[in-house]
């Protein structure tokens, strides 16, 4: 492998491993922090990415699109809260699959009546459909940049929203004792349910993101549910800085896996997965 292909993969990596920070993000925020373990979590990411091939038919602009997807995924979420979450704050983790997992099927059955089971392709905005000249035969496309600037972007925003503000404090609070800080005066079903929504815009928003990249197709959330909860495993539960290094290692570890031996690379990431649990099975970050 040439420098010029191994800075490819570099890039590809990161990327990749920025994207699935930003699912991973609001996984463990709703699995961490609510003790909600949300299978749907993976049919959010869908939804984003078939939002964006709807809207962007329509309006004819996938920047237009993020920005009105982005509301109504946030909308959505709280509405789902309210309607169905917020009663399984007090049941056991059984029930909470149960009902996530029967979101799954009702959300796949929803796509394929209302979008049917063809594979669609999302435009890249004419802004960022370039590409930088790395070599003479090789180069790399600016839209795979601006998703891992935008993710960096909202890791920061995430980072400083939960550490540096009143309402992350709230929420690393309610995380650990909801009873003492409802008592406190918090309105703490307002609270989880704003930080259940922007889980659900976030995952929304990856999938809108990628949706140029990987094209729009039936089942894409299964496979970024089981690779998020990996993450979120890794890292540490409820840790979002310890989501965004194993979303890194994990980026790392599939992209150069699937170079260097191929046959091994679908394995590769569930080996670091057992590898950091031997070493910590707390995850490599403790509950932030």
């Amino acid at each position: 492998m040439d420098f010029v292909s191994f800075l490819i993969q570099i890039l590809n990596s990161l990327q990749y491993g920025l994207l699935l920070f930003l699912v991973a993000s609001g996984l463990t925020l709703v699995f961490g922090i609510m003790g909600i373990i949300n299978l749907a979590h993976g049919s959010f990411y869908m939804i984003g990415a078939y939002m964006a091939f709807a809207l962007t038919s329509a309006t004819g602009n996938l920047m237009l699109a993020i920005v009105l997807g982005i509301p109504l995924a946030f909308a959505f979420g709280a509405l789902l809260e309210k309607l169905l979450f917020v009663h399984l704050y007090k049941r056991d983790h059984l029930q909470q699959v149960l009902l996530t997992y029967g979101l799954i099927l009702i959300f796949e059955e929803l796509r394929s009546l209302t979008m049917g089971d063809d594979v669609h392709g999302v435009d890249i905005p004419a802004l960022f459909s370039a590409s930088i000249q790395l070599s003479d035969t090789l180069s790399y496309p600016v839209y795979r940049i601006v998703i891992s600037v935008v993710c960096v972007a909202l890791a920061a925003g995430l980072w400083w929203l939960m550490q540096r503000t009143r309402l992350g404090m709230m929420i690393r609070a309610g995380s650990h004792n909801r009873e003492m800080v409802q008592a406190l005066g918090v309105n703490i079903d307002l609270l989880y349910r704003n930080v259940f929504a922007l889980g659900v815009a976030l995952a929304a928003l990856a999938g809108m993101l990628a949706a140029p990249v990987s094209s729009v197709y039936p089942g894409m959330g299964g496979n970024v549910l089981i690779i998020s909860f990996v993450v979120v495993v890794i890292g540490g539960i409820g840790s979002v800085w310890g989501a965004l290094v194993a979303a890194l290692l994990v980026g790392f570890t599939d992209t150069f896996g699937k170079v260097l031996v191929p046959e091994f690379a679908g394995l590769a990431v569930y080996l670091v997965m057992a590898v950091v649990l031997l070493w910590r099975p707390e995850g490599i970050f403790k509950k932030g």
